[in-house]
């Protein structure tokens, strides 16, 4: 799933190209993608688009006249593709392909949502505000941000009733990380997924806030100006822990273990993280802390 980084990276990438262009045509081609329908796709046609933005893991496109949005959460597979041109509308027809969404421009350049698989969770929002969308109103602080501070990062851990693995990717607290790079951040701040946010003294408090700031900054510098098309494969050469189960750990050189979390799995280090003790997997047993 796109996270944090990716997000930002795409939407730097789409603004330098797309800003300034008049939208041509939005073609739907998945029913399933859109979420809205007042105001109607073709309520786009003929304005232009001013900005691309990122309000967590949401694409955020703007155009002026009376301020419309296209709104895009990519979800587990969604991705976008940038075309320097694209076919006429005729092209491809709807249906459970992975096509659900394309954007074309007056050059007839644009972007399109592609969606693999068949679960359909990407989504589209045309709305004049993005605090419409249901997923952006509920937003927490932005981590990249002033904002997110060590002293403010501890008033929401102390208010929280879940282990740090759950506390990092909850939205409604840190805006756009997801589990890869809340496996990363838990590496850097040598610190258990499954301890107690709530718990966090002040030195592990400020190890946590370094750990989000860094991580996530170092991602969002690697995936800056690289290719849309690229992206994915940035991300993963970029990871020490996540999605690298049975490999060394590149800082102590123990076996990365991996236990399932939630409806996922998550990556650690035993030396690093829980004092050399293997997690138990929560659906078999107590969980180590």
């Amino acid at each position: 799933m796109p996270e944090l980084p990716e997000v930002q990276a795409l939407a730097e990438y789409l603004d330098d190209r797309v800003t300034g262009h008049t939208v041509a045509r939005l073609e739907v081609l998945s029913v399933a993608v859109l979420k809205t329908y007042d105001p109607p796709p073709p309520a786009l046609q003929g304005r232009r688009v001013v900005r691309v933005t990122r309000h967590g893991k949401f694409l955020d496109v703007a155009a002026d006249h009376d301020g419309l949005h296209l709104v895009l959460h990519l979800a587990r597979a969604g991705w976008i593709q940038y075309r320097d041109a694209f076919p006429a509308p005729t092209g491809p027809r709807r249906g459970r392909g992975p096509l659900a969404l394309r954007l074309v421009l007056d050059d007839e350049s644009g972007f399109q949502l592609t969606e693999q698989g068949t679960t359909k969770g990407a989504a589209a929002y045309l709305v004049t505000d993005p605090a419409e969308v249901p997923g952006v109103a509920g937003l927490g602080v932005d981590p990249l941000t002033d904002v997110l501070t060590a002293e403010h990062l501890g008033e929401l851990a102390a208010g929280s009733r879940h282990r740090l693995k759950t506390f990092l990717t909850d939205q409604r607290v840190l805006a756009g990380v997801g589990n890869a790079y809340s496996d990363e951040i838990l590496h850097t701040a040598r610190l258990s997924p499954y301890l107690m946010a709530s718990s966090l003294d002040p030195e592990r408090l400020h190890r946590l806030h370094a750990a989000v700031r860094d991580v996530l900054g170092a991602a969002v510098d690697r995936a800056r100006g690289v290719a849309a098309r690229n992206l994915k494969a940035e991300k993963k050469t970029g990871l020490r822990v996540h999605g690298r189960a049975g490999e060394p750990c590149p800082v102590c050189g123990d076996t990365i273990r991996s236990v399932v979390f939630a409806d996922s799995s998550l990556e650690y280090c035993p030396t690093c993280q829980t004092g050399g003790r293997p997690l138990a997997d929560r659906r078999l047993s107590r969980l180590l802390r």
